[in-house]
């Protein structure tokens, strides 16, 4: 499986694997948190590639709604705890289309700030279609589980720089 999300803490060097955010969110999104954990291994070395960023530093602003993703960040970096995780519908990338157009995150870190969006092909209108549809039969439900645990093994298969593109640094 993958390695680990290196920060550092008060001094300490903390390494999340993502077995440890799996745990940490439950079993009701694998896809969401493979999608966390490449979002953070993909932005934390652009923001300071010296070093593992200080955990309580970073922030982070997405479209995304998601419990996967941001229990997995949230276990990285206490962003949701220490009201530096938002929520912002405003950041959604319209012409995106309706099933990427939500996944886009702008990690901060100290001065330096880096916004990703998911690469085609990551995320499925089926995906997004039945994740969005409200009284979900039992089969619509077992087919979203067997495709949130598709994705995990898409997700999780690829190096971050294929699941997310850097659309904007500063």
């Amino acid at each position: 499986m993958a390695g680990t999300i290196e920060v550092l803490d008060e001094g300490k060097l903390l390494a999340f694997s993502i077995e440890e955010m799996l745990r940490y969110s439950g079993p009701g999104s694998p896809g969401g948190v493979a999608q966390g954990f490449k979002i953070l291994e993909r932005a934390l070395p652009l923001l300071d590639p010296a070093q593992p960023p200080q955990r309580r530093q970073i922030s982070v602003r997405t479209a995304f709604a998601g419990p996967g993703a941001r229990d997995a960040i949230e276990l990285v970096t206490r962003a949701a705890t220490g009201d530096r995780y938002t929520v912002d519908p405003a950041l959604a990338l319209a012409q995106r289309g309706s099933t990427l157009e939500q996944f886009v995150f702008r990690i901060g870190y100290r001065d330096a700030a880096v916004t990703l969006a998911v690469r085609e092909g990551i995320v499925t209108d089926e995906f997004v279609t039945l994740a969005r549809t409200d009284g979900r039969s039992s089969t619509q439900e077992e087919r979203l589980d067997r495709l949130k645990l598709e994705m995990f093994d898409l997700v999780m298969g690829l190096a971050a720089a294929e699941v997310y593109d850097v659309v904007e640094a500063a």
